[in-house]
C-alpha cells in the first residue's frame, strides 16, 4: 500500500485547509485510517482516526470541534478538514493505515502499519 498525503500549505490563523490521503496498491476500505502530525522538535502525535465504514471517529482533544476526518472508500481516500487553524497546528501531517482490518484506531502509532510521507501545514500568526 502506498499512501500519498496532499493539501498542506501556508494559511493564516483562523483559516482552513483540507488534507487528502490517497491510497494505491490495494484497497483500504476494510481498514481504519488515521492522521498524525509532527511539529518541529516534537514527537509525532495522534490527530484523528476513522473506522473502515466511516461511522466511527476519534479525535485528539486539541482538535475537537475544529477538525473533521472523513473517507470515500470508492476513491480509496481519507480526508482531514481543518478549520480555525492555529499556529500550534503547524506540523507535518501524516496519514496511516491500521494494521488490522475492521478496527477503529485509537491513536497508538504501533497499531498502524503503512504511513504516507506527510504534507506540511504552516499556520502563520
Amino acid at each position: 500500500v502506498q499512501l500519498q498525503a496532499s493539501g498542506g500549505g501556508l494559511v493564516q490563523t483562523g483559516g482552513s485547509l483540507r488534507l487528502s490521503c490517497a491510497a494505491s496498491g490495494r484497497t483500504v476500505s476494510t481498514y481504519g485510517m488515521a492522521w498524525f502530525r509532527q511539529a518541529p522538535g516534537k514527537e509525532r502525535e495522534f490527530v484523528a482516526s476513522i473506522s473502515w465504514t466511516g461511522t466511527g471517529t476519534v479525535y485528539a482533544d486539541f482538535v475537537k470541534g475544529r477538525f473533521t476526518i472523513s473517507r470515500d472508500n470508492a476513491k480509496n481516500t481519507v480526508f482531514l478538514q481543518m478549520n480555525n487553524l492555529k499556529p500550534e497546528d503547524t506540523a507535518v501531517y501524516y496519514c496511516a493505515k491500521a494494521r488490522s482490518e475492521y478496527t477503529l484506531p485509537k491513536g497508538s502509532p504501533g497499531t498502524m502499519d503503512y504511513w504516507g510521507k506527510g504534507t506540511l501545514v504552516t499556520v502563520s500568526s
